[in-house]
């Protein structure tokens, strides 16, 4: 009879179940799980957009900026892999700030991790949409995958690729 497993035995197994579906799902990742994707309010014009440094409509800062790779508003200093040196204090807003992405044109926290990995990583790097042919920096809205050809989409052409891309299997018009 095998042995029985202990809650940590689980726990691991678990763990490692978790980290090789991650890993295997690391091309099939939603764009708007992406921190540097995610939707934000301009604190002057009140316009959602996607995340980035200064507002597309209006051209102002952000207030608190949310950094692009981490998704962090506040910098506590118990993780300490900061760049930039701020014994004792949280740091928001701009002391927060290491850089801004050249692909994805958000806000990047002075985190070591950040800095060095983002712009190697960046889910933007080549993101052009198929119908208009706009990048991310000439439109104020998200970046998306089509389910169908994977190509990028902006948010404005989103649905109407989406329903041109679409192929029916059968005449019963389910897809």
């Amino acid at each position: 009879m095998p042995k029985k497993k202990t809650g940590q035995r689980k726990k691991a197994e678990k763990q490692k179940v978790r980290q090789k579906e991650i890993r295997n799902a690391k091309d099939h990742v939603d764009f708007g799980k992406f921190p540097c994707n995610m939707t934000m309010e301009c604190d002057k014009c009140k316009r959602k957009q996607k995340n980035r440094a200064f507002c597309y409509f209006c051209r102002s800062l952000q207030r608190l900026p949310v950094c692009g790779h981490c998704g962090k508003v506040k910098c506590l200093l118990k993780t300490g892999d900061c760049v930039v040196r701020h014994a004792g204090t949280y740091t928001t807003g701009m002391g927060m700030v290491g850089a801004i992405c050249d692909f994805c044109e958000a806000w990047v926290c002075h985190g070591r991790k950040c800095l060095s990995s983002h712009a190697c990583t960046c889910p933007l790097q080549n993101a052009v949409c198929t119908e208009c042919e706009r990048v991310v920096w000439d439109h104020g809205g998200r970046i998306f995958k089509c389910s169908f050809c994977a190509n990028f989409l902006c948010e404005d052409d989103q649905f109407e690729h989406q329903a041109s891309c679409q192929v029916l299997e059968a005449e019963n018009y389910k897809c």
